[in-house]
C-alpha cells in the first residue's frame, strides 16, 4: 500500500523529532553500530499508517521488512515489521515510527469496531466518520478510518453541500425552497445535505427537497419515527436518505441501524486510545535484545 503522507511531510516529521542530531547516540559513541528493530503488537489492534512509518525508517537510512499491511487485524504478540541498520538511523526513526502506528491504529482499530456493530445488523451500512479530526493530521486521519473499513463522511468544506442550522441563522428566513433552488443552480452534481436537530425541521427539509437528512443527536427512538415520517412524505423515487449523527459509537450504533438509518456518522474514532507497540532494539553482533519497558 502507498504512504498517506508525501515524503517530504515524512521527512518534516523526523526533523521535528531530531532537530540537531540526536545528543545521546552521538554522546555515546554508538552511531554507526549496525543494529535490528523490530515491531510487534502489544495489544490486538487493526493496523494503520504502517507504510507510513516504514517510509520514515528508511529515510533514516534503515532497511525495512514489512509483515503486516495497514487495515490488517492483529492479535497481541504479531509482529508487524522489522527494520536493519545503524544505531543512529534505528534510534532516529524509533519513536517518530511507533507513535504513528500507535495513535492511528487505535483510530482504525475503533472504526472498525463501530462498522462490525453496525455491519451486523446490516450487512451493507455505511459508517462513515467526519473532519472533525486533529488540524493538520487528516492524511493520517483519512488513512486510518480506510484501514478501519469505514469512509470518510467530508474531507472538507470545498467539495460537499451540508446545511447546518447555523447556515440557516445567517440567512435572514429566505424560504427553504429558494435556498434549494439556489444550491443546485451552484452544484448542479452534489446532494444536498441539511443537518436537522428535531422532527419538525427534518419535515420541512424533506418538503423541500434535500437529498440526505442529517439527524443530530436523535434517541433510536427518536430515529424510528423520523425514518417512518420520511417514507410517509416522499415518494419512493424521491426518497431522502436518513443519517444518523451525534454521539455514534461501537456501544450504540447497532440501535441507530435498527432504527432504520441509511447511513450512521461517527467521529468517535479520533477519540480512541492508542494501540501499543511493543519495540525492541539490539545490536546486530549480540543475540539478547533490549527491550523498550512496558
Amino acid at each position: 500500500m502507498p504512504t498517506a503522507a508525501s515524503r517530504a511531510e515524512l521527512e518534516r516529521l523526523l526533523e521535528d523529532d531530531v532537530p540537531y542530531g540526536d545528543l545521546t547516540t552521538e554522546a555515546l559513541g554508538i552511531g554507526a553500530r549496525p543494529g535490528v528493530m523490530r515491531f510487534t503488537a502489544r495489544d490486538p489492534m487493526v493496523l494503520a499508517l504502517v507504510e507510513d512509518a516504514a517510509a520514515i525508517i528508511e529515510l533514516a537510512g534503515c532497511r525495512v521488512e514489512l509483515f503486516a499491511a495497514s487495515g490488517t487485524t492483529l492479535a497481541k504478540g504479531a509482529p508487524i515489521l522489522s527494520a536493519y541498520g545503524s544505531a543512529s538511523g534505528l534510534l532516529r526513526a524509533w519513536k517518530v515510527a511507533q507513535t504513528l502506528i500507535e495513535v492511528w491504529s487505535g483510530v482504525a482499530t475503533e472504526a472498525r469496531a463501530i462498522v462490525d456493530a453496525a455491519r451486523a445488523v446490516s450487512p451493507d451500512i455505511a459508517v462513515a466518520c467526519t473532519r472533525k479530526n486533529i488540524p493538520g493530521t487528516k492524511r493520517f486521519a483519512v488513512a486510518a478510518i480506510k484501514a478501519g473499513g469505514a469512509v470518510m463522511h467530508r474531507l472538507g468544506l470545498s467539495e460537499t453541500v451540508l446545511v447546518f442550522p447555523e447556515h440557516r441563522a445567517l440567512l435572514d428566513k429566505v424560504p427553504l425552497t429558494e435556498m434549494v433552488n439556489s444550491l443546485r443552480r451552484a452544484a448542479p452534481e452534489k446532494r444536498l445535505v441539511a443537518e436537522v436537530t428535531s422532527f419538525d425541521a427534518a419535515v420541512e427539509m424533506v418538503v423541500a427537497g434535500f437529498d440526505v437528512i442529517q439527524a443530530e443527536k436523535f434517541s433510536p427512538a427518536e430515529m424510528v419515527s423520523l425514518v417512518a415520517g420520511v417514507k410517509a412524505i416522499s415518494p419512493v423515487w424521491n426518497r431522502p436518505m436518513v443519517a444518523a449523527a451525534g454521539g455514534i459509537n461501537a456501544g450504540n450504533v447497532a440501535a441507530y441501524v435498527q432504527a432504520g438509518a441509511h447511513i450512521v456518522v461517527t467521529s468517535s474514532p479520533y477519540l480512541a486510545r492508542p494501540r501499543d507497540v511493543q519495540v525492541e532494539i539490539r545490536s546486530a553482533a549480540a543475540e539478547e535484545f533490549i527491550t523498550e519497558a512496558a
